[in-house]
């Protein structure tokens, strides 16, 4: 698909993206969240290609912190409500471009920043608004597989699927 080889960093929504959007609180006021493994397995896919990742999410949770750490993703910013700033932080950061960036997104807070990106995706079950400006929409709904989806789609979209089977399948 065109625009997926320019693609350098994918940049992640936590709730509904990375999880399905549940949020539960345990009795000690502690957030809980469900991170997908098979999404997991696809950053570090996407990471062994040399394949950034960054986290912009509007809540602030230990739990998004200890799981970007598992998943070696330096970039975390929390408590977002205007996730254009954070997205321009990172770009400046790493000297990108729009058209060097996708987004991954599920709802209207998304928006602005999945306009400006070189390849906007939607989950499964995001918002209709989300759907209708997304360049693509995940058959897996978020925090079911849907980012592993997409990194798997970009480094397919890059022709390096095969350095990611060559680890696995050596002859």
């Amino acid at each position: 698909m065109a625009g997926l080889e320019k693609i350098k960093i994918i940049i992640l929504d936590v709730d509904g993206v990375l999880t399905d959007g549940s949020i539960t609180i345990d009795s000690m006021g502690n957030e809980l969240k469900t991170f997908n493994a098979k999404d997991g397995s696809g950053i570090k896919f996407g990471q062994r290609v040399g394949l950034k990742f960054a986290i912009i999410t509007g809540r602030s949770s230990a739990a998004v912190d200890k799981r970007a750490k598992e998943l070696n993703i330096k970039d975390v910013y929390q408590g977002e409500k205007k996730k254009i700033e954070a997205y321009g932080k990172i770009l400046s950061d790493y000297n990108l471009n729009d058209e060097d960036a996708c987004y991954i997104g599920d709802d209207l807070v998304d928006m602005p920043v999945m306009k400006r990106v070189g390849y906007s995706v939607g989950v499964s079950d995001a918002a209709k608004e989300v759907c209708e400006i997304a360049d693509y929409i995940t058959k897996a709904p978020g925090g079911k597989g849907a980012v592993r989806e997409v990194v798997e789609k970009v480094i397919m979209g890059q022709g390096k699927w095969d350095e990611i089977l060559s680890g696995y399948f050596k002859e």
